[in-house]
């Protein structure tokens, strides 16, 4: 690769630009620029030549045409090995040009504020960088182009080490960044832009997933697959800070999402804990160590290996009662120290820091063949709309129950079965595949008594039998969506039981 001679700037991130000039400047490259960025650099005492001194034509169109001229492109797009380039350009006394430091008007920034007009999405749609970038990426081998202030300090490194050269793995590396960084530009411009049109619920008629790679995992949920994490977000599980442990696996942040879903369901101080992505205890505290003591109550054998989910900060109090478990991980708000000085003394405990959110987003699955999209289940019980169908009416206690276990059910694998009362799991019944046997796995799995719990169901129960076998371990309501056909006759041998029957019309499967 030849000696960088001559280098044209132009950036709307103007982060560690002046530093990177220095270098350049330093090591003999004549830089040209345009606007504010020459501005910048004469500012910080270098030398500059602005583009129209090259194209011998002015800025003009409120900066919309600075650098889109053959006097500027010719000088990028000129091939160094063919002689009949290099020949053209000198016919006309365009200056070659062997680097482009170029960054994009910040087009998403824009399109994310509310209320952002149409008119001032198109303004800050970039179209000269866009060619700039595109061209120099395109004659790669001679032209170094660099879109990223993150990559200023080691090509600095780099040129100064070699006297003004980079060399061909870097020419490489830099132009497959500038292509995904307009590819993504494109992208983000075509969806926005889309979406003007489209009502706020429509699913988009493009999927269009961008998430740069986060962490590789050692492996997927078995060791013959290969895993990765991607994302873009700082909040939720896949924005989480990583504080203290051992490695994620594919398992845990799994796991750990379950967890943190079912956590954002509760206002009050909430532990959850989970097994294979299903809650094997859930409760509401006054404080923070007794939601997990709450929590643990229900199924401690299975909450061995589990991971554990906080909506509150956890405290002294609460690490020490954890730390008598073997926990995989736990994901919470925040650490207090002593908190964390307990933690420290098991060095294998994944501790996740984790931002506010991450959910309500849409979930997406892969199918063989394509992807499924939805909009997350974020529905939630209103009691004035919820319907009484039983003759007798719940007891506030009965209610809080039911509330309770409705949120906890949504996050339970389908068919899915939950037994409660106000504030506590007492033990659920997942995946089955018929819903009466959901309801005898989580009577089997009991711990605590059943006797005075109330029942959640995500879906209908298809004939009374379910509300049978509930009824002989002593539950005295049940909420479920209804809908089947039968319903009349559940509610019949509800009554007949003495049983509270709340339907919500809205169901909660999980698969």
């Amino acid at each position: 690769m030849a000696k960088i001679a001559r280098a044209l700037l132009s950036v709307t991130d103007k982060t560690g630009l002046a530093g990177f000039a220095k270098v350049l400047a330093g090591l003999g490259v004549e830089l040209i620029s345009t606007g504010g960025t020459a501005k910048l650099l004469r500012e910080a005492g270098l030398a500059v030549k602005d583009v129209s001194e090259v194209t011998g034509f002015p800025e003009m169109l409120d900066g919309r045409v600075k650098t889109i001229h053959p006097r500027v492109a010719g000088g990028v797009l000129a091939m160094r090995s063919k002689p009949e380039h290099m020949a053209a350009i000198a016919e006309h006394g365009i200056p070659a040009i062997d680097m482009v430091v170029v960054n994009l008007y910040q087009f998403e920034k824009v399109a994310a504020r509310e209320g952002v007009s149409r008119e001032e999405l198109i303004e800050n749609i970039d179209i000269g960088g866009p060619t700039m970038i595109r061209a120099a990426a395109k004659n790669w081998q001679d032209v170094a182009v660099v879109t990223s202030a993150g990559d200023y300090q080691a090509l600095a490194a780099e040129l100064q080490a070699t006297g003004g050269e980079l060399s061909e793995a870097t020419h490489w590396r830099l132009m497959v960044s500038a292509f995904e960084l307009t590819a993504s530009y494109d992208r983000a411009i075509a969806a926005k832009l889309r979406s003007l049109d489209a009502a706020p619920e429509e699913l988009p008629l493009v999927l269009d997933l961008k998430l740069p790679l986060k962490m590789g995992l050692r492996y997927g949920e078995n060791p013959h697959q290969k895993a990765a994490l991607y994302g873009t977000g700082e909040s939720g599980i896949a924005g989480a800070r990583q504080l203290q442990g051992k490695e994620l696996s594919y398992n845990n942040l799994v796991d750990l999402d379950a967890a943190w879903q079912l956590i954002q369901e509760f206002d009050a101080t909430a532990c959850a804990i989970i097994k294979h992505t299903n809650p094997c205890g859930c409760a509401e505290g006054a404080t923070v160590v007794a939601a997990y003591q709450r929590a643990l109550e229900a199924d401690p054998i299975s909450a061995f290996g589990g991971v554990l989910a906080f909506n509150r900060t956890v405290d002294g109090a609460a690490a020490t009662e954890v730390a008598k478990l073997f926990t995989e991980a736990i994901a919470a708000p925040g650490y207090t120290d002593e908190a964390l000085a307990v933690f420290a003394a098991k060095k294998n405990l994944r501790l996740l820091e984790v931002g506010a959110g991450g959910v309500g987003e849409a979930v997406v699955k892969s199918i063989s063949g394509g992807v499924l999209v939805q909009s997350a289940d974020t529905a939630r019980l209103d009691r004035a709309k919820a319907a009484v169908r039983s003759q007798r009416q719940p007891t506030e206690e009965e209610w809080r129950a039911l509330e309770f276990g409705w949120k906890v059910v949504k996050h339970v694998k389908s068919n899915a079965i939950v037994y409660a009362r106000a504030g506590q799991l007492v033990s659920s019944g997942a995946g089955q595949m018929s819903r009466v046997d959901s309801v005898k796995v989580g009577a089997l799995k009991a711990v605590l008594p059943l006797k005075g719990t109330v029942l959640a169901s995500d879906a209908f129960f298809p004939f009374p039998d379910g509300v049978v076998e509930a009824a002989a371990h002593g539950i005295t309501a049940v909420i479920h969506p209804g809908g089947s056909v039968k319903d009349a006759e559940v509610i019949a041998k509800a009554d007949e039981l003495g049983l509270v029957v709340v339907l919500t019309g809205v169901r909660h499967f999980r698969h």
